[in-house]
This record gives C-alpha cells, structure tokens and sequence, in this order.
C-alpha cells in the first residue's frame, strides 16, 4: 500500500495547489468520483487498452450524473493518460487530508449499532469536538456487532463506549 501512497502523493497535492481557490468545490466532485472509481468493473475496464480515456471519462460522467468540472476533466484526463487511475481513491484520501490540515480539522468516523438521527449526531459531534479539541467531519458507519453505544475513530486515536468493549473488559477482568 506504500506504493499507491508514494503515487498518489503528488497527484494529491498538485490538485491541491491547483485548487487552493475552490477547495471545497473540488473536494465535492473528487470524493464522488473517487467513489465511482473504487468500482473493480470501471478499475477493469480503465485498464483495458482497447478502451480510451474518453471512453472512461463518458462512463465516470455518466456514473455522477452531472457534468464534472473542466479542472475535473483535465485532472482526469491526466490520471488516465499516465496509468494512475487506480490511485484515485488515495489520492482523494490524501487530497482531503490536506484540505484538513489547513481547515485545522480532521475526519472523524462514528460506528454505531444503530442509525443515529440529526440532533443525536449533533450533540455527539459537539461532544466530540470538546473531547479531540478540533473540529471534525463527521461520518457515520452502522456496525451492528457493537451491540450498542458509538466506536469513533479520529487519526489514529480510539474512543470505544460501545456495548461490545465493555463486554470484553468485563471478559478480561473476570479472566485476571
């Protein structure tokens, strides 16, 4: 996997020189194409040599369901030409990063065991944002082996009150 980051790295951060002025019109269209590019089938077809890039950037076009920007086309356009398509997803991973680091917030994904609704997620997300000290973007996964209770992940740090964590302190106390 360090080999698609080293890739994905420049790529990332032109496109992020590039957009300094529109930073989060950017960040929009490449997290969804990013999306439509994890798809194996359109990664497949990508590298078919019979298929141009007009050709993949028709289906991704047609994948978002809008028209992308000229800058989107381009950029692209560029991956496509050089052989780097499959490092769109990182490079989307990373270009977001970048656009944490200068907001001075970073990601933050909740796992819950069940749906969590608006004013829930905005009391966990104020209460979160106390407890990292920053502001975060929150995303929501449902995880169902948790029982109940929230797993949230910012970084590299964990905050675990979710119903199976308890449950397996309470396994390794009783072990002890």
């Amino acid at each position: 996997m360090a080999e698609l980051a080293t890739i994905a790295r420049p790529y990332a951060e032109a496109l992020f020189k590039a957009s300094s002025s529109d930073l989060a019109g950017a960040s929009a269209w490449l997290e969804r194409v990013a999306v439509i590019a994890a798809s194996p089938e359109l990664q497949q077809f990508a590298d078919n040599p019979k298929a141009t890039p007009e050709q993949v950037l028709g289906v991704i076009a047609g994948a978002n369901g809008t028209a992308l920007p000229p800058a989107a086309n381009n950029f692209l356009m560029a991956l496509l030409e050089n052989g780097r398509f499959t490092a769109l997803p990182e490079i989307a991973r990373q270009f977001r990063a970048l656009a944490n680091a200068q907001s001075g917030s970073s990601d933050a994904v909740v796992y819950s065991a069940f749906p969590i609704d608006g004013a829930a997620l905005n009391g966990v997300a104020d209460a979160l944002q106390k407890r990292f000290g920053r502001k975060l973007q929150i995303i929501v996964e449902q995880d169902p082996s948790l029982i109940g209770g929230i797993r949230v992940v910012v970084g590299d740090e964990v905050l675990d009150t979710s119903v199976k964590a308890r449950l397996e302190q309470m396994k390794v106390a009783l072990a002890a």
